[in-house]
């Protein structure tokens, strides 16, 4: 049973982020174990490798967006605000 405790912060695209997985998993050769769902046989590299390679490619999408369309900064950086009064903090690392 998966102990995974993270929240999607737009529920509405699990489906899409699950596709996603399958489809990196599958292109770094791990499709097999995550299509039959035997995620216990793989190593922490192996599953981490998965999670780190679909960040990478989100942040892709993410700098492109922002280079075709200036105007999405406005919006991230108002939905900014929101996220440090829902509780997000400044700190990171350092201890500063």
């Amino acid at each position: 049973m998966a102990r995974n405790s993270n929240s999607y912060v737009n529920p509405t695209a699990t489906g899409a982020l699950q596709k996603f997985k399958f489809e990196v998993a599958n292109e770094i050769g791990l499709g097999p174990a995550y299509q039959q769902g035997d995620l216990g046989n793989l190593t922490s590299r192996q599953n981490g490798a998965v999670g780190g390679y679909m960040t990478k490619k989100m942040v892709e999408l993410a700098q492109s967006t922002m280079a075709q369309n200036a105007g999405v900064t406005t919006s991230l950086a108002a939905s900014a605000g929101g996220d440090h009064r829902a509780g997000a903090t400044l700190k990171s690392g350092g201890g500063r």
